[in-house]
């Protein structure tokens, strides 16, 4: 689970950064270098990723709005199923 909750708040995190990419004025460069941060760390979790990803389209959610709670259960009924 706390792999899960570290993931999606890496990915929050993420979605934040890019967000503030395309508003005017844009990120400055540390926002910019934390942003590749991130998605080397991203990188180094594909499993927890993909199943983060799976749930947000199963539950029709964005990412941004999902739980660990949420996508260990949606993980589990898939296992089950």
């Amino acid at each position: 689970m706390q792999t899960i909750d570290d993931t999606l708040s890496l990915m929050r995190r993420q979605a934040e950064l890019e967000s503030a990419m395309r508003h005017a004025g844009g990120i400055r460069v540390t926002e910019e270098l934390e942003l590749h941060t991130i998605r080397r760390q991203l990188q180094g979790l594909p499993e927890s990723v993909d199943v983060i990803v799976q749930a947000a389209r199963a539950l029709r959610k964005p990412i941004t709005a999902l739980n660990g709670t949420e996508v260990e259960a949606w993980a589990r009924h898939e296992k089950v199923a």
